[in-house]
């Protein structure tokens, strides 16, 4: 009886180190060196990165949406016109401003137009627009290397739908569409580049105004001796 006694307790004992205390000091005796400080995340700046570099995550696709939401990227246009009006032409300085600080990107222009109009004509002229945007880009200081206007939906993509004139639907709009060069990834070091750039000009102040210092607001010497009278006088004299 007592030698089964001590193989039943020796028996307990041997499951009791197999178990991991819930405990997180005690139990990391039982687990991987390290494992506190791993919290799950360890490694992903490497996965993305590699995942950005082998073109699995696109960059482009990314810095597409950042345009998206930082400027406009529809302008509308008159019945049966290309011409840009002063709302298209500042909404399109606000596009050319911001092109120009990613040389590495390509654009293209869609030109849309209302269902008004045979749909031969409406495409031609939804091309019409889109060339017309293009050329005001280019005379922004945008290379025409890097935007194309070659696609017109015409009238085959409305917003609103309906058979009559529609503002909203005579528009074009401007997209990312790649990597100047055709490179379908960032092997290059293009990424890097654009990280690089991108950090350094969030080190630059938003303002180059500076704050009004103490020194400023002080009294000055004559609105503070003398008689009341003579203080009077000088404090209007400086207002």
């Amino acid at each position: 009886m007592i030698r089964i006694t001590i193989a039943t307790a020796g028996l307990a004992l041997l499951g009791a180190c197999g178990v991991v205390s819930n405990d997180p000091i005690q139990g990391q005796f039982w687990r991987e060196a390290g494992s506190l400080v791993d919290t799950g995340d360890f490694g992903n700046a490497t996965m993305n990165n590699h995942q950005y570099q082998t073109g699995e995550k696109k960059f482009a696709y990314d810095l597409a949406q950042r345009f998206a939401s930082e400027v406009l990227t529809t302008v509308n246009f008159a019945f049966n016109s290309d011409a840009l009006d002063a709302g298209a032409q500042d909404t399109l300085r606000e596009q050319a401003n911001w092109i120009r600080q990613f040389p590495e990107l390509r654009f293209r222009v869609y030109g849309h137009t209302d269902k008004v109009g045979s749909d031969a004509y409406n495409r031609s002229l939804g091309l019409r627009r889109a060339h017309a945007v293009v050329n005001f880009i280019v005379s922004q200081g945008v290379s025409r290397e890097r935007l194309e206007a070659v696609v017109s939906y015409g009238e085959t993509q409305p917003l609103i739908v309906t058979e009559g004139r529609e503002r909203r639907n005579r528009r074009t709009v401007t997209e990312v569409s790649g990597w100047v060069g055709r490179h379908p990834t960032v092997l290059d070091g293009r990424y890097a580049d654009v990280v690089y750039r991108e950090y350094v000009n969030s080190a630059q102040p938003a303002t180059g105004l500076s704050g009004i210092s103490g020194n400023n607001l002080s009294l000055e010497s004559g609105l503070t001796g003398g008689g009341g009278g003579g203080g009077a006088g000088a404090a209007q004299a400086g207002l």
